[in-house]
């Protein structure tokens, strides 16, 4: 009898148990596919002859990354994916890899990858429908990518010799495809956020 009602205590605590360890796999899973996008946007750079930075898909995956996985998931996703590449996994633009490219031009962009989702996260907040919510969402993921570029410019200020230079070089040229990959990124969250938080 003792063992019945032991049993019947124990059971209940099966349940959050099994929910716990399987959200623990999917914030596992999602940042590992978060580091795998990463890579990949890395990889699809178009360099801009004369210029230091390339054009790459991977400050969309930033800003997305925040705001559909949340701020510390997000940020942690960056966190990894920048110390993976630090630790010599060829996942940074044109295959490269090591810490040497945290002190290199596009330095100050990889470093600012984590605080950047963060922010677009902490911004976005949680899900909202309706106008309020597509204006927090909007405006998080600019924010995001605002932080980028401010991680970014004032290191490669260093390299080029003036922040008026860096400006020239790490923003001015990629400020059309950065409106776009926020309109790209914004529709996408839109529609899939909501899914994506409720698994984390």
């Amino acid at each position: 009898m003792s063992d019945i009602r032991s049993e019947a205590h124990a059971a209940p605590t099966v349940a959050p148990l099994a929910a716990h360890e399987s959200r623990t796999g999917h914030r596992i899973l999602a940042v590992a596919i978060t580091v795998l996008l990463m890579t990949l946007g890395a990889y699809a750079e178009v360099p801009m002859p004369g210029n230091l930075v390339p054009v790459t898909l991977q400050s969309m995956v930033v800003i997305l990354s925040g705001v559909m996985l949340g701020p510390t998931l997000g940020a942690a996703a960056m966190i990894s994916y920048v110390a993976i590449g630090a630790a010599g996994v060829p996942v940074f633009s044109g295959a490269g890899a090591g810490v040497g490219h945290l002190f290199g031009p596009t330095g100050g962009f990889l470093m600012a990858f984590p605080a950047a989702a963060a922010a677009a996260g902490v911004i976005a907040g949680p899900v909202r429908r309706g106008a309020a919510g597509a204006l927090r969402l909007f405006v998080g993921l600019a924010l995001g990518s605002i932080v980028v570029f401010a991680g970014g410019v004032p290191y490669l200020a260093f390299y080029v010799g003036s922040i008026e230079r860096a400006i020239a070089f790490g923003f001015t040229p990629f400020l059309l495809g950065s409106v776009i990959k926020l309109i790209g990124a914004f529709a996408v969250a839109w529609r899939l956020r909501e899914r994506t938080l409720r698994l984390l």
